[in-house]
């Protein structure tokens, strides 16, 4: 079985892929798994996080690469992008903070037209994780040519509830709770704060580069989203996962009744199995790229797909 395997993770090609951008072309990775496979399309979590799920605050799990190889060998080509102005795609934009939901919305749209010419899929299945299951929700109420939505540790409250209960939940937090959470509350009413007279730690998260996002991002509602898709949805959660929890896939279910949810069990944020309750060594899961993804994971998005 070791043997077969590693002869099928060895027979996966993977090819440059490209979809026009505002100002220059958004690159991603196509993993091709044969004519007329079924194709995915893996948007990327929140902050500078690239196509394969990492960035370089510290994650180097690899999850979108790692669930990319995992669904070819279940006959599931894939593309896995980078963002407007970031990595492969950074002449795309000059800046990649100057960038609202409903311009990553347009960004799907142009990879689901560069797909189907490329492929000729009739449709494309849009799989977001974490801030991606947003993007991903946003995007399928523009339906045409979506087969359906996929969301793996997707908030269903709005971000910035989100974030209140991240920043809450960790006991290390304490000295700085208060400015956070009166930042977060700021944001949500459109006004933008000075980020200098934060505490240092704060600073970081809150700079003024981004805020402009956040007051973008906090207005949108994923369960309002989910509820008016006309295309199928699945939801995919971890009960390990420390960042989203298991509250907000049941929030889209409820908006969505016709959705099709699966919790996972020992299952993480950056889809690694991970058994217990140890914050910090769940999160030093984050930085392993030798663990392999939940294989929960993969079944759950390939039997949605191959149904």
């Amino acid at each position: 079985m070791i043997i077969q395997t590693l002869l099928a993770a060895a027979s996966i090609a993977a090819s440059p892929i490209e979809a026009p951008g505002p100002s220059g072309p958004l690159a991603g990775t196509f993993i091709d798994a044969g004519k007329g496979a079924p194709v995915v399309l893996i948007l990327p979590g929140s902050g500078p996080t690239d196509r394969d799920g990492n960035n370089p605050l510290g994650v180097t799990a690899a999850p979108y690469r790692l669930l990319a190889e995992r669904l070819a060998q279940r006959g599931i080509s894939s593309v896995r992008i980078d963002k407007r102005g970031l990595f492969g795609s950074k002449a795309a934009t000059a800046n990649p903070n100057n960038v609202t939901i409903a311009d990553y919305v347009a960004d799907t749209h142009a990879w689901i037209a560069s797909i189907r010419s490329a492929t000729g899929a009739k449709c494309v299945w849009v799989l977001g994780h974490s801030e991606g299951a947003l993007i991903a929700l946003a995007a399928g109420q523009k339906s045409e040519a979506i087969c359906a939505v996929i969301t793996v540790s997707g908030a269903g409250r709005k971000l910035s509830a989100v974030m209140r209960e991240q920043l809450q939940a960790n006991p290390a937090n304490a000295p700085i709770l208060a400015p956070a959470l009166e930042t977060i509350a700021a944001l949500e009413n459109g006004k933008t704060v000075d980020a200098t007279a934060l505490p240092a730690p704060l600073q970081p998260l809150f700079n003024a580069a981004v805020q402009p996002y956040y007051i973008d991002m906090f207005a949108q509602d994923p369960a309002k989203f989910a509820g008016s898709l006309r295309v199928p949805l699945l939801i995919v959660q971890g009960d390990k996962d420390i960042q989203v929890t298991v509250e907000d896939s049941n929030v889209l279910k409820a908006a969505q009744p016709k959705a099709k949810l699966v919790v996972l069990p020992n299952v993480n944020h950056v889809l690694k199995l991970f058994a217990g309750d140890d914050r910090a060594a769940n999160f030093a899961t984050y930085a392993d790229p030798s663990l392999p993804i939940a294989p929960a994971v993969v079944d759950a998005v390939a039997e949605f797909v191959l149904r």
